[in-house]
């Protein structure tokens, strides 16, 4: 809905105008997070529920958010994303980057992460959360991929800021550091290096998997980029893309811009068969270490009780 009180050619003031204050802004956090119910809302944002009806009200009549009946007796609504709200994802995940960057951080996109850092606690309190029924990312063919399946006892999922499959994997000086932060656009190259934590897994995929623990990586990427990575390293696990940023703000995980591209920090979450994070490895300095650890980690979760 085209607002008249603003530049009516100045896309920035238009969208100014339909997202509002900042209550606006933490209801779509919200609903990026999973909590799409009205009570669920008003429990995380603690908001009057006069107020967040209004501002759901707005967001549904500019064509942000849809409003889904799940229930008839009493009637309830879902509050769920429109193709206009799932393209504000990217804006989201930008407003975190800068805000652990510029305001909790000091300009130093590694400070926050340190530990004791805001990013550090944020992302350790993910433990003992769920990561949201039904998320999807697209694997390397394009297709719709679960984020956690329920024929896992265990998940490692784990996020890395992306890889170059130009790059030989057995150049002794390691990777060229002008190339280093370039997103992958090249052909596929036997040798190539699909990053350190690919290789890793890949190894370890094999008892991995004969103990029911699914191996899962993730970036920015885009779906050719991953599946260029995935036939260059012969991975054995699935790549999915976050090029959207659907998990990036499902989880508010860290991610810092490189190369005109926003790229996830390294991290390891280990999620139950529940969806139910068990535990998180970041920041991640040691990956061979870290890799290790998240294997016992997820074998010690699939055991039965």
């Amino acid at each position: 809905m085209k607002m008249h009180n603003a530049d009516e050619t100045c896309g920035t003031a238009q969208a100014a105008m339909v997202l509002g204050d900042w209550w606006n802004v933490l209801v779509l956090r919200e609903v990026a997070r999973g909590h799409v119910r009205f009570d669920a809302l008003a429990a995380e944002i603690g908001l009057s529920r006069k107020v967040l009806s209004e501002r759901l009200g707005r967001l549904v009549a500019h064509g942000v958010l849809n409003r889904s009946l799940y229930q008839r007796r009493p009637v309830r609504y879902e509050y769920l994303f429109t193709e206009a709200g799932t393209a504000l994802l990217p804006l989201l995940a930008a407003m975190q980057d800068w805000g652990d960057r510029w305001v909790l951080g000091d300009g130093d996109p590694g400070a926050a992460v340190a530990d004791g850092g805001a990013v550090h606690a944020r992302v350790h309190a993910l433990t003992g959360t769920r990561v949201p029924d039904g998320l999807t990312l697209p694997g390397p063919g394009g297709e719709d991929v679960p984020v956690v399946t329920s024929d896992a006892s265990a998940t490692v999922l784990f996020t890395f800021p992306g890889a170059d499959p130009d790059e030989p994997a057995d150049d002794p000086d390691g990777p060229d550091p002008e190339r280093a932060d370039r997103a992958p656009d090249g052909p596929d190259r036997e040798g190539a290096d699909p990053a350190p934590e690919n290789r890793l897994f890949r190894d370890a995929w094999p008892a991995a998997r004969a103990r029911g623990v699914r191996i899962v990586g993730v970036s920015t990427q885009l779906p050719h980029e991953q599946r260029a990575l995935v036939r260059a390293g012969a991975l054995p696990h699935p790549l999915l893309s976050d090029a959207g940023h659907v998990l990036t703000t499902a989880l508010r995980l860290p991610a810092s811009r490189s190369a005109g591209r926003l790229r996830l920090t390294r991290l390891i979450l280990v999620v139950d068969a529940a969806r139910t994070v068990r535990h998180v490895l970041f920041p991640v300095d040691d990956i061979e270490g870290a890799v290790a650890r998240s294997l016992r980690l997820a074998e010690a979760c699939a055991r039965p009780a």
